[in-house]
């Protein structure tokens, strides 16, 4: 079966940095678009940052500059590198390949907080 394990969330002061990562089994992740969201408490989930096939990425503009999406296709698996976070960055974010999926997984937890 399709399924898609998001990790690698945590604690993090403002400033700092993580690296979120995302398992895909079932289902090659390579051959499609896919990308990260996220849902912080009392707000809508919401698309992050996307990329395609071919590697062309597209950021939401709150977080262009500061993450950076990548594929790692021998691995199934996609990232995201977040730098310079913010309080406002705290969500659960997931991966997936449409903002309005049926199928999603566990998500992963980032708070940004000092």
């Amino acid at each position: 079966q399709v399924q898609l394990v998001e990790s690698g969330g945590g604690l993090v002061q403002p400033g700092g940095s993580l690296r979120l990562s995302c398992a895909a089994s079932g289902v090659s992740i390579s051959t499609t678009d896919i990308g990260w969201f996220r849902q912080a408490p009392g707000k809508q989930r919401e698309v992050v940052a996307t990329i395609n096939s071919v590697n062309i990425t597209k950021y939401a503009e709150s977080v262009a500059g500061r993450f950076t999406i990548s594929r790692d296709n021998a691995k199934n698996t996609i990232y995201l590198l977040m730098n310079s976070l913010k309080p406002d960055d705290t969500a659960v974010y997931y991966c997936n390949w449409k903002l309005h999926s049926r199928i999603w997984g566990r998500g992963t937890q980032v708070t940004v907080s000092s």
